[in-house]
């Protein structure tokens, strides 16, 4: 919000929920609301963690140090630390880990349930060493709604259950009802194709360096202790391919292959397009 635009919130409040990035925007935000509110959610983000090398480490793992406000994971600790110093025993922290559901404008995962019912032969990373680990949208949302209500304060890990990569794509393939043919392609070769890790165009959602495996293996049992609640992979599957399908599996995507782009990488794989 804009300097000033806090002046019309008057009066004290139950609860406020900080999703904003910046520092900038966060120290406004706790000017003119911090001692007016009873308790203060702060949604941050797994990302704040220093390294993604110690599989099931918890909310105690070292953060990274905020140096560069340019970067996501060091303006998610400055906000961290800004809104701590101010809240004290206030403050929630909520460190989602990948989102996902209906809705989802980045594609980082309502790409694949759209791409297998789309059928064909298909490329996945090579899954060996590999995990997925995503929360339900409205799992988590529920969640914040029922800490903010109850006063829950600390720092949260809010993540999904840890699922092998291999086990991801037999689920989706269930829910897809998928008959097509899977092509393994292996990190050189994606590489090689000038594939992406993760995100944005030209990449491969979900398919992260095996160095970084641990990101998706974020422990999530305080959350689970907090009154956290997951519903089954193949539920989120389920309503995300709903939902891919209401908003045209062939719309253009933030993240993920083209079919001319996924051809390419089929062609230097096996000598042959789809």
């Amino acid at each position: 919000m804009r300097p000033g635009a806090y002046d019309a919130l008057a009066g004290d409040w139950d609860e406020i929920i900080e999703l904003a990035v910046e520092p900038g925007l966060v120290g406004p935000a706790l000017d003119a609301l911090g001692d007016r509110a009873s308790h203060w959610t702060l949604v941050s983000s797994v990302s704040v963690y220093e390294n993604n090398t110690s599989p099931f480490a918890d909310e105690s793992a070292v953060t990274v140090e905020p140096l560069d406000l340019a970067q996501y994971a060091d303006a998610k600790v400055a906000a961290e630390r800004l809104s701590a110093a101010r809240l004290g025993d206030r403050l929630l922290i909520a460190r989602p880990g990948l989102i996902v559901g209906p809705g989802d404008p980045s594609d980082r995962f309502g790409y694949w349930p759209a791409r297998l019912h789309r059928g064909g032969r298909v490329v996945i990373p090579a899954a060996e060493g590999r995990y997925v680990q995503a929360i339900d949208v409205d799992d988590l949302a529920g969640w914040i709604e029922r800490a903010g209500r109850d006063h829950l304060v600390g720092v949260v890990n809010a993540v999904g259950a840890v699922h092998p990569m291999d086990g991801f794509f037999r689920e989706l393939s269930a829910a897809t009802r998928f008959r097509g043919e899977q092509v393994s392609v292996d990190d050189a070769d994606l590489l090689a194709s000038g594939v992406r890790y993760w995100a944005g165009p030209r990449s491969l959602p979900l398919w992260l360096p095996l160095s970084d495996a641990a990101f998706a293996q974020r422990d999530g049992s305080a959350y689970l202790a907090a009154g956290g609640t997951l519903r089954p992979l193949r539920e989120t599957l389920a309503r995300t391919l709903e939902d891919e399908i209401a908003r045209g599996l062939d719309r253009p995507r933030r993240a993920g292959l083209t079919p001319d782009e996924e051809s390419a990488v089929l062609e230097r794989r096996l000598g042959t397009g789809s």
